[in-house]
């Protein structure tokens, strides 16, 4: 046995979550302004869009968040004991069970592939139909691949090894621009997003790769057996199964945007992705990051006093609101120009970006509960209790489809089979149709029923563990820092986009801090503290 592991701490654990989600997104968004200046809001980009989410349910299904749930409770008690030996043999156990299970799931899938559009996309005819098939059977076999990679983060979260892990998509995205780089003006639209679904294949095999010298050096002992009747091994399927029905569940919602936004117009499938990659920023950076950080340091603490637990969550609930309440306000007040700045060029017009700003107003209404709630998630895992999320996941889900299908129809008419379905006249802008807003902010308004129920069950199990009065006072400082900074394009001359974009975000960046701060908000205090530091 070895030696107990020093504890970690939120802060500098989460920073290098951060920081490693950071670089993957940086990379992500070079990616997306790439593709939005070669394929725009088109047909294409929709096939491809659709073609890259269709296998990312078996991802979801079998990957981090599955994985987080039921395997690193697990095995980070077990080092946590010291026994590296039996850490080892769960660690191989589970992985072999990943291997038989996403392997032949990738298969059928790729045969499957004929079936799946029509169920998932019945929207897509013609020839986006038939480009989403071709892209869906060379991208389903990464899918499997990044299961993989799932399970070699959750090794390395577990020994407190984060940065790699979450840096390791930026392979994935750099993959993806040099097919872009390459191909983008030697091919029609056409050939350019089958050369793309080659390169997402490569580089979910380049994301998996680099993560195996880690794990061979952290778990020399480590053989790939097929032993699921040990303790560890059962425990983890056994847990593993709410978690699966808690992300099919969250899948399914997905999917029902991607199925009703494939009979709105040809971009709309495009244009949510587009967005979905602003809105994940910060659930990324400061839910997942903090998330991540504490579900090792939540099973170690997590035995019969709920105190360590609790203090633990307020504490990473603070720090995630520090930065996710300015992410919100900041998306709402100068959504447009960011989106602009990023990608407003060649095929991606001004009307596409008006369209995909209010798609991103919509997720942002549930931003902050999405990341509070990834927080009460880990904290009933490291508890033992994937059941309950998994329950009001449903419940999340069905609020979400209702909503969303409800303001669609108001805001965009649909027709299926050559009936029009419609309970409003419909909304254009700028000549777009914005059903696809409609979607957003169902799943948003329903993000706040989840964060709801979960914070009323983690509260039965360790007592109420909120943000407390610092986020009035940190939404007060948001809103007062985006008026002034959103006051200044109206006294400036026109400024081209990437000038407006830094004209707005230094200053309203700089103010939130400061008046932060000065209503005496702990975190932010200890942050500049931080900083003046490093600076000296």
């Amino acid at each position: 046995m070895t030696p107990r592991q020093p504890a970690g701490t939120t802060f500098s654990s989460a920073r290098l979550v951060a920081a490693g989600i950071f670089l993957s997104r940086i990379a992500g968004f070079a990616r997306d302004i790439i593709f939005a200046k070669y394929l725009g809001n088109s047909g294409y980009a929709s096939a491809f869009r659709g073609a890259l989410r269709m296998p990312n349910v078996l991802q979801n299904l079998l990957g981090e968040g599955t994985l987080s749930a039921s395997f690193i409770p697990v095995y980070s008690k077990l080092l946590e004991k010291g026994d590296d030996e039996a850490a080892g043999k769960l660690a191989g156990a589970i992985f072999a069970l990943l291997l038989a299970v996403a392997g032949g799931l990738s298969l059928f899938g790729a045969l499957m592939a004929p079936v799946l559009v029509s169920v998932f996309l019945p929207g897509f005819e013609g020839e986006m139909r038939e480009i989403t098939i071709i892209c869906t059977r060379i991208i389903f076999p990464m899918t499997g691949i990044l299961v993989l990679s799932a399970w070699a983060l959750g090794i390395l979260n577990s020994h407190r090894r984060f940065f790699v892990s979450y840096t390791a998509p930026v392979l994935w995205n750099a993959a993806i621009i040099t097919v872009l780089l390459v191909f983008g003006a030697r091919l029609d639209q056409r050939g350019l997003v089958i050369a793309l679904s080659w390169g997402a294949l490569v580089g979910g095999a380049l994301q998996f790769l680099v993560q195996v010298p880690w794990i061979l050096r952290l778990q020399r002992g480590m053989r790939l057996h097929w032993d699921l009747k040990s303790n560890g091994a059962a425990t983890v399927i056994r847990n593993a199964g709410p978690a699966i029905m808690g992300r099919g569940v969250v899948q399914l919602s997905g999917w029902a945007d991607m199925f009703l936004a494939s009979f709105l117009f040809a971009g709309a499938v495009a244009a949510l992705s587009y967005a979905q990659t602003f809105y994940m920023l910060p659930v990324s950076l400061f839910g997942m990051s903090i998330a991540a950080a504490e579900l090792p340091e939540l099973s170690r603490a997590g035995g019969t006093d709920a105190e360590p637990v609790r203090t633990r969550v307020a504490a990473g609930l603070r720090q995630m609101a520090v930065f996710v309440v300015p992410s919100v306000i900041g998306y709402l007040a100068f959504g447009d120009i960011i989106i602009g700045a990023m990608y407003q060029r060649d095929a991606f017009t001004r009307a596409d970006t008006i369209l995909v700003y209010l798609i991103l107003a919509g997720y942002s209404i549930g931003l902050l509960a999405s990341t509070a709630t990834r927080l009460y998630s880990s904290a009933l895992y490291a508890l033992n209790d994937t059941k309950t999320p998994a329950r009001i996941a449903v419940m999340r889900v069905a609020t979400s489809a209702i909503l969303g299908a409800t303001l669609m129809l108001l805001l965009e008419p649909v027709t299926v089979r050559g009936i029009t379905l419609s309970i409003g006249p419909g909304v254009t802008v700028l000549g777009n149709p914005i059903g696809a807003a409609g979607l957003a902010a169902g799943a948003g308004i329903a993000a706040w029923l989840e964060w709801i129920l979960l914070r009323r069950a983690l509260a039965r199990r360790i007592g109420d563990a909120s943000a407390g009065s610092v986020l009035f006072r940190l939404v007060l400082a948001a809103i007062l820092a985006a008026a002034a900074a959103r006051g200044l394009l109206y006294v400036l001359p026109p400024l081209p986009l990437i000038i407006s974009l830094l004209v707005v975000m230094a200053p309203f960046g700089l103010l939130y801090f400061a008046l932060a701060s000065l209503f005496g908000v702990g975190e932010v205090r200890t942050a500049l503290a931080r900083f003046r530091r490093v600076r000296r």
